[in-house]
């Protein structure tokens, strides 16, 4: 293997740039060139390639999103758009293929290797934490300090005005950000995909807690589960609390990633390079398992569902009360 390329598809987030200063400089230790392709499949069917050397991924450890920059491609969902990326591989005679997000960018990877013998190989980066085989993907815990630091702001607001706050965060059809935020914010309530909940026993719980005294209360809102807008609408007013919503949206996507993430990016970039190039990385995604760096399947990434931890909503609901 001489040559290899690195790309970062479907939504940004912190440490991505990490990862890729890692595969750039793994790789070139190796004397392997690297190309970086920019806007992800769009880029790579559009050959947005340029060759990467040590210099370029210099000061960028520290920086959120993706100086590569990222996109969505509905064009590659197509066999034409397909070819187009693997004749653009091979004009530039690209011999591996790293692939940096999430589910979508992952079920590319899979198809680039499944369907077209591409040597490539995945590394989980969304802040969702729904990827299944690693215990972490990059970005998740920038995510989570970020949400926790607005749960900090708006608890001192809320204490002010004896008010309920609604904050809703991201994770698409997963609980993880609200229910780890909920957790370290301490919450008073999560509402999350996974879980059915009760929202007049949530009602009735906000209310004993004016009749006792308190002086806010606070309640995560999963985006899986609904608009806090409309949650807002049925909480309204409880007791002598009044209820205001905060959406905190892509503020959560964004931010210098935390030590965690860039070690964790640092670690899987060298790791996918050091695989990709002994042979046994190819159509695998690099995972997080107990502190190690360890190989799962493609297929078993896609095909199989990430659970929550039982034992951390039990923990949620007893430090609640």
């Amino acid at each position: 293997m001489k040559r290899i390329a690195v790309l970062t598809s479907g939504g940004d987030c912190p440490g991505m740039n990490a990862a890729i200063r890692s595969v750039v400089r793994t790789a070139l230790s190796k004397g392997i060139e690297v190309y970086g392709i920019e806007q992800g499949y769009k880029g790579l069917i559009e050959g947005e390639f340029r060759k990467l050397e040590s210099k370029d991924v210099a000061n960028i450890i520290q920086k959120g999103g993706t100086f590569l920059r990222s996109a969505r491609s509905e064009r590659f969902k197509t066999e034409e758009g397909q070819k187009e990326a693997i004749k653009n591989l091979e004009k530039h005679n690209i011999d591996g293929l790293v692939v940096i997000g999430g589910d979508g960018s992952l079920r590319g990877a899979t198809v680039l290797c499944g369907k077209y013998g591409v040597n490539v190989i995945g590394i989980p980066g969304s802040i969702d934490n729904d990827i299944y085989g690693t215990d972490m993907s990059i970005g998740v815990d920038t995510a989570l300090n970020t949400i926790v630091r607005c749960i900090d702001s708006i608890n001192d607001t809320a204490s002010s005005h004896d008010r309920t706050f609604l904050i809703e965060v991201m994770g698409r059809n997963c609980g993880y950000l609200a229910l780890m935020s909920a957790i370290a914010g301490g919450a008073e309530a999560v509402l999350i995909p996974e879980v059915p909940y009760n929202i007049e026993k949530i009602i009735e719980k906000i209310k004993k807690r004016y009749e006792e005294g308190k002086t806010r209360s606070i309640v995560i809102v999963a985006e899986g589960v609904g608009s806090a807008y409309d949650f807002g609408k049925v909480f309204g007013m409880i007791g002598g609390f009044e209820t205001r919503i905060t959406v905190l949206g892509h503020l959560q996507r964004g931010g210098s990633p935390t030590v965690f993430d860039r070690t964790l990016a640092t670690r899987m970039g060298a790791f996918a390079v050091e695989t990709l190039l002994d042979g046994t990385g190819c159509g695998k995604m690099v995972a997080l398992q107990k502190t190690k760096m360890e190989l799962v399947d493609l297929n078993d990434v896609l095909n199989k569902k990430k659970e929550l931890d039982p034992k951390l909503l039990e923990i949620a609901e007893i430090l609640s009360n």
